[in-house]
């Protein structure tokens, strides 16, 4: 092909890409089963996933053929860009379910906090590449990052979007173990975290929100209300049992007792309905994606490319980690959806879009 190093073709990332590829199909399968609209075809929302997927991939190959040091240039301006779209969800967006986080260009939705998430890891990268290279690294030497990130950090907070904030944030603290900062300035980081969390519960968390938490540590005192998610995802999941109750035959799911069962709850209709040796399956091919991720983060030929993997690690494992959790009534319910799994354009294209540039980092690193 000309214009692209055969070499890059020959060390193409098949491992992470068939991985990726493959929770994706399998979140398509389950969509069909967990669609509200029960048709005699293939129900609107899995078709619009479909869809949406196919425009994953052009981002995905479109991240993949330049050089990933370009976007150390572009971190900033991809930034900028997205801050703009998160001013513009607060001054234009329309109200949707008590919550401002969708611009809607006709029957298009774009969900800029879910680029945000990105567009923090570029700019996480292209700051510790150019600041975190000195061995007297100390935690206030952080200081002028976190105040990049605390930009989308607090935009996406007045949404309100206090789960895609929480990713935001998470994504920041992820870098700070490979920044040589000292393991006491860690452990003063988690007391100052501690503090703001005992803070946020007296001054800035709503009431639903508490409650949430209160359900979580005792689901009995409202099951039919604030605890009702979480006690009907555990009913699904534990029906499911080893081999799972069929595709198209899990009841929770067919009858629609499960609420938010395309996005927040996906995983419990996968549970329900493929049983433990599903949801295993799942779970393995997540955690080859990270692992795929870390190795590289660790065979990168530059920090730059490192600290871009490490985000993109980040930005996967999060909601996966705290999304499972919630399903399986290990952590309050928040609205983290599944990444690749959940139905979500804005999140869909974000997660191959990182897919992509760590694709891109492991194919170069042959070049160097």
């Amino acid at each position: 092909m000309p214009g692209i190093d055969r070499r890059l073709l020959q060390n193409f990332e098949w491992p992470l890409f068939a991985m990726a590829l493959a929770v994706t199909l399998i979140g398509i399968l389950n969509l069909i089963s967990a669609a509200p609209e029960q048709t005699a075809g293939i129900p609107p929302t899995a078709l619009r996933q479909m869809a949406l997927f196919g425009l994953a991939l052009v981002g995905m190959v479109a991240v993949v053929l330049p050089d990933y040091r370009i976007f150390e240039r572009a971190a900033v301006p991809i930034f900028v860009v997205c801050l703009l779209l998160l001013v513009a969800v607060l001054a234009i967006a329309p109200l949707i379910k008590g919550a401002q986080r969708w611009l809607v260009f006709g029957p298009v939705r774009l969900q800029p906090s879910e680029l945000a998430k990105l567009a923090t890891v570029l700019i996480a990268a292209r700051w510790l590449d150019r600041n975190a290279q000195r061995s007297d690294m100390r935690l206030r030497d952080l200081i002028p990052l976190a105040g990049l990130v605390g930009l989308p950090f607090v935009l996406v907070l007045q949404q309100p979007d206090l789960g895609t904030a929480m990713l935001i944030g998470l994504i920041a603290v992820s870098f700070i173990p490979f920044t040589g900062v000292p393991t006491r300035g860690i452990v003063w980081l988690g007391g100052v975290g501690l503090a703001a969390a005992t803070c946020a519960w007296f001054f800035y968390l709503r009431d639903y929100q508490k409650e949430r938490i209160f359900t979580f540590l005792n689901p009995e005192r409202d099951p039919l209300g604030s605890a009702y998610h979480a006690i009907q995802s555990q009913i699904a999941i534990g029906s499911g049992g080893i081999f799972g109750k069929g595709f198209l035959q899990g009841p929770q799911s067919q009858l629609d007792f499960l609420p938010e069962q395309q996005t927040d709850f996906v995983f419990s209709v996968l549970g329900e309905e493929w049983g433990f040796l599903g949801a295993a399956l799942i779970l393995l091919l997540y955690l080859g994606v990270l692992l795929r991720g870390l190795s590289i983060a660790r065979t990168s030929k530059e920090p730059f490319g490192s600290y871009i993997a490490l985000g993109v690690v980040a930005l996967l494992f999060w909601p996966t980690a705290i999304n499972v959790a919630m399903v399986l009534g290990l952590a309050p319910v928040v609205g983290v959806p599944l990444p690749l799994l959940s139905y979500g354009g804005s999140a869909l294209v974000t997660c191959w879009l990182g897919i992509g540039l760590l694709m891109n980092i492991s194919m170069r690193r042959f070049l160097f």
